[in-house]
């Protein structure tokens, strides 16, 4: 093509009614000025362009038609200005009689009016349309966005050669320039090892329709160059040809996560008229949102061919879990829940039920988020029913496409029908089934969705194992431990202590007891002085952070931990290996933790479910002798005659084999990331990993609303035994305040290493009833709490426990003393500030910075009902339940009270009061407690009184 052609058509292309001026082609086609102008007049000389008046001259086609749009059409500058190349305000004119496609994307007239207007206009603007760039984060819609503008191409008939969009992923070959080009372009016989014939590329495929160019900014320098030389003049070579001699019509559409400007050839970037920036999920409105979810759960309800419910809690959770992903992690999310309501649901024909206890932790967390955000949830509570109902098909749904990275290439739901129905004739009960298949869906789903372009970060796979605080805390103190020992750690750090604080952290919650460490080990370790003082500095950092008691015996832990992460290539590792029915379940599990800890792996064997028994025992016991090194192997198992085997093994091989059954992925992390330790042998990972009860969640505990059960000890049923103690915390509903005081003694109890003694919440309400049921399985030693029970043992109340009494009431029942306890001299007075403290100490969901000042003014209103001064211990007794009420009922975590009492409460003279107290609440906050929150309240004043009188 001549320099005056390749003028002409780039006025062709890029001008309109206005014209264009010679700098603006010149910048546009990088060509001298001097030779611009001289073949625009040339041109104006010979008929094709015409010299509009005015400065600076303009030049147009003399039969250039304007866009299809009104009077004020989008205007296309030049590549030098670069503006966005927005449409106005008015809408393109679309094809008489064409359907338009766009109008089944949800915010197309909304949030997407703009970016729809924009597309169209690139589409129908004469007389080939311009090549577009589409911008946005991970999983907004840019796959769904171009496969919906080809769709709307096709309805108008602009397309000449109609075939289906045409992708091509850049990052597929973004370090081999070559291959990129054989792949776009095509290549003829002879030009690399293996091309024995001609073949045409994505281009010639594409002639004629359009092709989308995923992850551009993928592309090195070079194919930008290729692409940008094919926009300017519409020619190309096949890879090992010399001239360009082939010529191809193709409307490009391209994307990518990243900013253009620092990612992508500004020489490329300027040969792109119309960039389209779309929005993030969370950006959008919530009735979008909404809609977006619909949409997807339709999807989901055509596959199954059942309707979906869903409790209002789950829709606000499914809405709030979406963090880095927009509508793809949505997506991803949905099906997650979905299949694992198909699986509850499984004898349902007609409806899957959804509710909270199917969620996982992470999607559940959603939950939080949207409740801490007063007007967020606002937005969505006003759109939502009690419960949602979406049936197949319901409504407007997504399009559609082959290309989609978050569309599953299978039914999953027709392989969880399948295997149901294969392990129910085996025989499976069905606990079992459930168990099995819903691990194979998280292996499924994560199997697939590693594969996806989703770009996921390392952190974020861990972040659905451990809570995100803490790997935030992790990341903090990785720089201040290097500083300490002067050397860095590989990116393992961030996993290894990670997990090893969340199951710290666990454990502490779960009361259970420190293990000891040996004489051997403590002088090992102190071999490390440097590494015993970094892990008392991350032991300070624990305690400030968490505000978790933490015995000294955790600083030889942690040394031990940074040892290891030291040096990490160690003899003599505890082998682990893990086996499972199913084609990949084993090896996807293997495969998750390899993800996670890079250094560290596990040996696996998925056991087809009609492989013969004797056929994967000769396999499994050839893996296990490769994999002993010396220290025993540990087998992890799911069911059946796999859990036979290791004792087998261990007979015939003599290598020390212990199991574990009903493996899940936590557990053969934990097992894996433990074997890596100085300290590790067969027999402790193998106690640690039978009471292993997962990570923490050390911001997900939420109030129960349910009265907790006493276990009684078998040996001891009907009486008391002094081997079975209790302690117990006693707040007005016996959750909320009740359950936080039980973590402050579990932990104290844990530090101080007393085994044998269970913390009972109990309400006010009914406390002589439950001290007696529990006084028959158990001997009670202390209570603690709101209100002092008529029992002959140690008292601390609340006020004195929240200021530090806890450790010198724990420390005088070990010692034995059984004197009631006496009232502690320390106290600070109770302010303001002293409250908003507690409050940041002992709530998660709550903001004590705002809600402190709101409660000391609710308590304040009370007082001025009292006949005497509040004292500072009922007053934080008030306050801490009324922050528990409070974030119940934020969290919609409704608590029940006793039904033939409810009717009652309107007598008390409290009634009244707390009534006005409530407005004053509701005013500030909009919210609102229910009769069963009052109920409580007035019981706290009545107790109150009580003990004045």
């Amino acid at each position: 093509m001549t320099r005056k052609a390749r003028i002409y058509e780039f006025v062709c292309q890029h001008g309109d009614s206005a014209g264009m001026t010679t700098e603006m082609v010149a910048q546009g086609l990088a060509l001298a000025r001097p030779n611009v102008s001289k073949e625009l007049n040339t041109l104006v000389r010979e008929g094709q362009l015409v010299k509009l008046s005015g400065r600076p001259v303009r030049y147009t086609p003399l039969t250039a038609e304007q866009p299809a749009a009104p009077a004020s059409p989008a205007r296309v500058h030049s590549a030098q200005t670069r503006t966005k190349r927005a449409t106005t305000s008015t809408p393109v004119t679309t094809k008489v009689g064409a359907t338009d496609i766009f109008d089944s994307m949800i915010g197309a007239h909304e949030s997407l009016q703009n970016q729809v207007e924009q597309a169209k206009a690139a589409i129908l603007y004469p007389p080939r349309g311009l090549n577009t760039l589409v911008i946005g984060p991970t999983g907004s819609g840019k796959t769904y966005f171009a496969n919906t503008m080809y769709e709307f191409a096709e309805t108008q008939g602009v397309l000449t050669n109609p075939q289906g969009l045409i992708t091509f992923n850049c990052a597929d070959y973004a370090h081999n320039p070559e291959l990129l080009m054989s792949h776009l372009f095509g290549y003829i016989k002879g030009s690399f090892t293996g091309a024995n014939e001609d073949k045409d590329g994505l281009i010639q495929e594409a002639d004629g329709g359009m092709l989308f160019l995923d992850e551009v900014h993928r592309l090195p320098p070079e194919g930008q160059e290729m692409i940008f030389y094919f926009m300017d003049h519409g020619t190309y070579s096949r890879l090992g040809e010399t001239a360009k001699n082939h010529h191809a019509n193709v409307r490009l559409v391209c994307a990518t996560t990243e900013d253009p400007k620092s990612s992508l050839l500004q020489t490329f970037v300027r040969r792109i008229p119309i960039t389209i920036q779309l929005p993030a999920f969370n950006q959008r409105s919530a009735k979008e949102r909404l809609a977006l979810l619909k949409a997807l759960l339709s999807l989901e309800a055509a596959r199954i061919n059942k309707q979906i419910r869903l409790t209002e809690d789950v829709v606000q959770a499914l809405l709030g879990s979406v963090t880095y992903g927009n509508v793809g992690q949505l997506k991803s999310n949905i099906q997650l829940v979905c299949a694992q309501g198909f699986v509850n649901s499984i004898e349902n024909d007609t409806e899957i039920t959804i509710t909270m206890d199917d969620l996982p932790q992470n999607i559940r967390s959603g939950l939080m988020t949207v409740a801490s955000n007063r007007h967020e949830l606002g937005a969505i509570s006003e759109l939502l029913d009690p419960v949602l109902v979406v049936k197949p098909n319901d409504g407007p749904t997504p399009l559609r496409n082959k290309n989609d990275n978050y569309e599953l290439p299978y039914n999953l739901y027709e392989i969880i029908g399948d295997k149901a129905s294969l392990l129910r004739r085996e025989g499976l009960d069905k606990e079992h089934i459930n168990r099995f298949i819903t691990t194979d869906i998280n292996l499924h789903l994560k199997s697939f969705y590693k594969q996806t372009q989703m770009n996921i970060s390392p952190e974020n796979k861990l972040a659905e194992i451990v809570d995100q605080d803490v790997i935030d805390f992790t990341k903090t103190a990785q720089e201040t431990i290097q500083q300490l020992l002067g050397y860095n750690f590989k990116d393992n750090f961030i996993y290894a202590v990670s997990l090893h604080i969340s199951s710290f952290i666990k454990r502490i919650q779960a009361g259970k007891p420190m293990r000891q460490m040996s004489a051997d080990m403590l002088a090992m370790v102190k071999e490390y002085p440097a590494e015993i003082k970094a892990a008392q500095v991350l032991k300070q950092s624990l305690d400030e952070r968490y505000h978790l008691p933490i015995p000294e015996s955790e600083v030889y832990y942690l040394a031990i931990l940074l040892i290891s992460l030291k040096s990490m290539q160690l003899d003599g590792k505890v082998g682990v290996f893990v086996a499972a029915h199913g084609m990949s379940t084993a090896s996807s599990m293997a495969q998750v933790v390899g993800q996670l800890l890079d250094d560290y792996d596990a040996a696996a064997f998925d056991m087809p479910l009609d492989m013969d028994p004797e056929v994967a025992y000769t396999h499994i016991k050839e893996q296990i002798q490769k994999l002993d090194a010396g220290n025993g192997v540990l087998m992890l198992v799911d069911m059946g005659s796999l859990t036979t085997f290791g004792k087998r093994i261990q007979k015939e091989t003599g290598i020390a084999i212990r199991t574990i059954d009903m493996v899940t992925t936590p557990v053969v992390l934990e097992a894996v990331r433990k074997s890596g330790l100085i300290d590790s042998d067969l027999e402790t990972i193998y106690r640690e990993l039978v009471g292993f009860k997962g990570y923490s969640r050390i911001s997900r505990n939420l109030p129960t609303e349910t009265t907790p059960a006493i276990p009684v000890p078998t040996e001891t049923a009907g009486k008391p035994d002094a081997n079975h103690r209790a302690i117990i915390a006693i707040c007005a509903t016996g959750v909320g305040t009740a359950e936080r005081i039980k973590t402050i003694l579990d932990s104290l109890l844990a530090q101080n290493f007393i085994e044998g003694i269970t913390v009972f919440p109990i309400s006010v309400v009914d406390m002589p009833n439950r001290l007696a049921q529990i006084s028959r399985s158990y001997q009670i030693i202390a209570a603690t709490g709101i209100a002092k029970p008529k029992l002959d043992v140690p008292f601390i109340s609340l006020e004195e426990l929240l200021q530090g009494g806890g450790e010198k009431f724990i420390d005088q029942l070990a010692m034995g003393l059984n004197a009631p306890q006496s009232k502690l001299t320390d106290l600070r007075e109770l302010t303001p500030e002293l409250c908003e403290k507690y409050l940041g100490d002992y709530f998660t969901f709550l903001n004590p910075k705002k809600l402190t000042t709101i409660l000391w003014q609710y308590s304040e209103k009370i007082n001025q009902t009292l006949d005497e001064p509040m004292t500072n211990a009922f007053r934080i007794d008030l306050i801490m339940h009324l922050a528990g009420a409070l974030e119940r009922t934020a969290i919609k975590d409704q608590i029940t009270a006793p039904t033939e009492e409810l009717p009652t409460m309107a007598s008390s003279k409290w009634y009244p009061v707390v009534q006005a107290a409530d407005q004053q609440l509701t005013d500030q906050l909009q919210l609102t407690f229910s009769e069963a929150e009052n109920y409580y309240i007035v019981q706290l004043l009545e107790n109150h009184q009580a003990k004045l009188a």
